[in-house]
């Protein structure tokens, strides 16, 4: 009787876990992330917290790495090298930021620092990396891009080539000069897209593999709207059709990425709800990988507006706003299996989870926990 007992519990527990898997899309194992930081008030550096996929709780799971100002983050491909940003505008009277590497161990809560290489610029605020190795600095103060090379042991190499922008803006107190902001790899392309905030432009580049050097495409920027500020990018996982979050004037530009390499911006529209007219910047936008679904933060209005994505054209529509119960929404991600999304919230020092309908595509409050600074949240692959 008592092997039959056992039996039935070993039966009663997959099956359990079976309908937690089919409810979540998820096994019930934590989801682990670093969250970036500004190193001010208490911060030393990148951080470990975890996601439960069941029950949408947060853990802190304390420091992975003491560093300074890493306010972004990206992982190479095989996940195995994490890399951070130093946003500073140099050391020891430099004027360069940096780049750093780090090893990602099976230790979920720690990484090991391998290196640091210059940025190429002042303030750098946005890295990434492709498949090749290849690595992006968007220095924002400098008011470049930098091309560089990370190796098959994290090794970062010295900086391959620097592209200086040039040009300024109508809003004064912002736009006086460039200031780049993101950099992105076009999935399933060569080119590469980099938002300029101080110009008005995004930017696009390939990689000449032979000199090593960023040369610009055929054609060779988008212009946007003046005085809108572009910040982040996304595209869309099926249509050629790139997305561009505004800081400054609070919109979502869609633009059509066409054969022949040019480019049309189809619509601009407002992340804000009607009739709000108090000081509002965007900071963040992401797209669901089933592509049906857009999302933007709201920096005043402190929201996540949720937009619907046209399956045959790609035009967006403002579906809803949800409010990230805190101050200053910087960047936000969703969950491997997206089920969640998550909000850093950089002047209440917290972050949100929210649970994520994936059918309707808006979100209902799950957790929040107070984090020294966030503005970056990366999950590990």
């Amino acid at each position: 009787m008592k092997i039959k007992a056992i039996g039935f519990l070993f039966v009663g527990i997959f099956l359990i876990n079976n309908i937690l898997i089919a409810r979540t899309g998820s096994k019930s194992g934590p989801q682990h992330f670093f969250v970036g930081t500004y190193t001010e008030g208490g911060s030393e550096g990148i951080y470990s917290f975890s996601l439960d996929p069941v029950t949408g709780k947060l853990k802190d799971n304390g420091l992975a790495a003491k560093t300074n100002n890493p306010s972004f983050l990206a992982l190479t491909q095989d996940g195995k090298y994490l890399l951070s940003v130093h946003e500073t505008k140099g050391e020891n009277g430099s004027t360069m930021g940096y780049i750093e590497s780090f090893s990602v161990t099976k230790d979920e809560n720690r990484v090991t620092s391998i290196g640091k290489v210059s940025s190429g610029g002042a303030h750098p605020c946005y890295v990434s990396v492709n498949q090749h190795g290849y690595v992006l600095a968007a220095n924002y103060t400098g008011g470049n891009v930098a091309l560089l090379r990370i190796d098959d042991t994290g090794k970062l190499h010295d900086t391959l080539d620097v592209q200086q922008h040039y040009g300024s803006g109508p809003n004064k107190a912002r736009q006086a000069e460039p200031h780049v902001h993101s950099a992105f790899f076009e999935p399933g392309s060569d080119r590469i897209f980099v938002a300029d905030l101080g110009i008005d432009q995004v930017s696009v580049y390939k990689i000449d593999n032979l000199s090593s050097k960023l040369v610009k495409a055929t054609v060779p920027a988008i212009i946007m709207p003046p005085g809108s500020g572009p910040r982040h990018l996304a595209f869309h996982p099926a249509m050629k059709v790139l997305y561009v979050v505004n800081e400054l004037s609070s919109s979502v530009s869609v633009v059509a990425l066409n054969k022949d390499g040019s480019f049309t911006t189809v619509e601009t529209v407002s992340a804000l709800p009607k009739g709000y007219d108090k000081p509002n910047t965007c900071a963040d936008i992401h797209i669901s990988k089933d592509g049906r679904f857009l999302y933007a933060s709201n920096r005043g209005y402190n929201s996540v507006a949720i937009f619907s994505i046209d399956p045959k054209n790609g035009r967006i529509a403002q579906m809803a706003q949800e409010s990230t119960r805190g101050d200053g929404p910087r960047n936000f991600t969703l969950s491997p299996d997206e089920n969640y999304l998550l909000v850093a919230n950089q002047n209440t020092q917290d972050i949100v989870a929210f649970r994520r309908d994936v059918k309707t595509g808006k979100l209902q409050f799950s957790d929040q926990i107070k984090a020294l600074k966030p503005v970056c949240l990366l999950f590990r692959k």
